[in-house]
């Protein structure tokens, strides 16, 4: 399966968010991606097993537990892929960034008039 058949659905992308903030036991992503997407527990178990047959995710036992955490190689690769295209945004959010910067100089110096201010 391509990477990008892999995080096309939004439950894997979802599953990968909740582990790139550490590891997860199973019943937990189970509970969060259920009461999110109303998924039964065998469900998101056949997701856990697309992410990690895929490469995107790791299993380790702890116990009778299992352990999920994210594997960064494969979003390496897609990080990569994407290099090639970074052109055509990153100018904009560089030009964005400066106009903001410009922006709060000037409501700081008192130039600009803070349209989220609100006058007596």
């Amino acid at each position: 399966m391509h990477a990008f058949d892999v995080l096309g659905d939004p439950v894997r992308r979802r599953i990968l968010e909740l582990l790139a903030d550490g590891e997860m036991t199973s019943g937990a992503v189970c509970e969060v991606i259920g009461e999110e997407f109303g998924i039964s527990q065998p469900g998101v178990s056949q997701h856990l097993k697309v992410l990690r047959e895929n490469g995107f995710a790791t299993v380790r036992p702890e116990g009778n537990r299992r352990l999920y955490a994210v594997d960064v190689d494969p979003l390496r690769d897609i990080d990569a892929w994407l290099d090639r295209f970074r052109r055509f945004w990153t100018p904009h959010l560089d030009a964005l960034a400066t106009e903001l910067a410009r922006g709060r100089r000037a409501r700081r110096s008192g130039g600009a008039e803070d349209p989220t201010r609100r006058t007596p």
